[in-house]
């Protein structure tokens, strides 16, 4: 297999688990990339659920080997429980995952200072999933981060922490008034998660080289959306790490050229968690049908989504950026029940109307979407694997996103089993 990225192209949750698993089959290594335990991936095999938040779904594949790059944010305590959970599963982990050594780890107080942060704003709340992602990114960019290879190394992570903990204590204590950290008991925590963790812990540039100059297939798991992506995404409305093809270079310690194949993955809808704007929102009876029937309640929060109908001008704006190669189209089935189905051809804005994507958070806000009316195709789709097989209206709709995007699809999900899905 070409070495792939999957890659999701609205504001996250487009179903990439479910799409790594089913290509991680023909896949030696799958890798993640950036983000942290924001990321909740959900895959379905014969009415067993698996939720991932930090270990790529690729590990439910015997044989596979999984890494965890240098752009991710490592929480240990949770990854230590995600590894503990599948190993109760029958699932080995110790030999098939690898986390980098460059990798930043998230501290108990960057989870405190998210929290508390989010609450200061108000009504004006990002939304984020407050497990201390955003924290974590900040000390990394400030150069005062804790990264997995500082856990083993005693002096200097006592220096570290030594370093930072005054900080966040002052922020924590005399500006919000609350209880702050004690330094050692973050130290032996720290020590005794670096002891946990040590045996997956690798350089994983001269991994990736080794791998890469073998010959072995790579599969790049992005986590999020596009629209997410901390610099071309909906800012400030955004998580805090590059959730489009670039993030995977710098976050995997890659080439431009170790990648061959970017499908970009997308609901037959559209849905985001958190606030910021949303053009194509529904409200009322039409937005909570989609969220009953898509089950679109957050894998990581529990949090309802905002539902609403496929904004074509957003996705035609991250096709270019990512360089999309294919698309993959998630949640067919749950359009069965939609009589008409929508999709945004244009914004109107201020009395103009455009298919180009406001960079201006006040613009976008004003956006008001431009419909193109198809019709439901009265019938299921739930299940089906055969492009023939589909309603003629269901082909339609499919057809009519290809050419708009100027990008084929290849793959279409009609249920949330691993084998319910349609590869063309």
């Amino acid at each position: 297999m070409a070495n792939t990225a999957v890659l999701g192209v609205q504001w996250g949750d487009e179903g990439k688990g479910k799409i790594v698993d089913l290509l991680a089959e023909d896949a030696d290594w799958v890798v993640r990339f950036q983000g942290g335990t924001n990321a909740g991936h959900t895959v379905l095999v014969k009415d067993k659920c698996y939720i991932f938040h930090l270990i790529p779904s690729g590990i439910l594949h015997e044989g596979k080997k999984c890494l965890i790059g240098n752009g991710v944010v490592v929480d240990p305590p949770e990854l230590l429980k995600e590894m503990e959970t599948l190993r109760r599963e029958g699932i080995e982990v110790k030999g098939r995952l690898f986390v980098s050594d460059r990798a930043h780890v998230i501290m108990p107080y960057h989870k405190k200072l998210d929290a508390l942060s989010e609450k200061l704003k108000g009504g004006k709340q990002i939304g984020t999933t407050l497990r201390g992602i955003g924290p974590a990114y900040s000390d990394k960019t400030a150069r005062v981060g804790i990264r997995m290879q500082d856990l083993w190394h005693p002096q200097r992570l006592r220096e570290k922490l030594e370093e930072v903990l005054p900080v966040k204590n002052l922020l924590i204590e005399e500006f919000f008034g609350e209880e702050g950290y004690e330094l050692e008991t973050l130290y032996q925590d720290a020590l005794s998660w670096g002891r946990d963790l040590k045996p997956y812990v690798c350089n994983s540039h001269s991994l990736m080289r080794e791998v890469l100059e073998s010959g072995a297939s790579v599969l790049f798991e992005g986590a999020q959306g596009a629209m997410l992506d901390i610099d071309c995404g909906t800012y400030p409305y955004v998580t805090s790490s590059s959730t489009t093809v670039g993030g995977i270079f710098t976050g995997a310690g890659v080439p431009p050229s170790a990648v061959d194949r970017i499908i970009g993955v997308s609901k037959a809808y559209t849905t985001r968690v958190g606030g910021g704007p949303f053009p194509t929102e529904l409200e009322g009876k039409e937005g909570d049908l989609l969220r009953e029937y898509g089950k679109e309640y957050g894998a990581t929060t529990g949090r309802p989504r905002r539902c609403g109908w496929l904004d074509l001008v957003a996705l035609r704006y991250v096709a270019w950026l990512d360089g999309l190669t294919e698309m993959t189209i998630t949640k067919l089935d749950v359009l069965d029940a939609v009589d008409q189905l929508k999709v945004c051809v244009a914004y109107e804005i201020e009395g103009e109307r455009t298919q180009e994507m406001p960079s201006d958070l006040e613009l976008f806000s004003k956006a008001k979407p431009v419909y193109e009316v198809l019709p439901g195709w009265q019938g299921s789709v739930r299940g089906v694997t055969k492009w023939q097989d589909l309603p003629p209206q269901a082909k339609k709709y499919l057809e009519y996103i290809e050419e708009f995007l100027g990008v084929p699809i290849r793959i279409v999900s009609t249920g949330p089993d691993r084998e319910e899905v349609i590869v063309r």
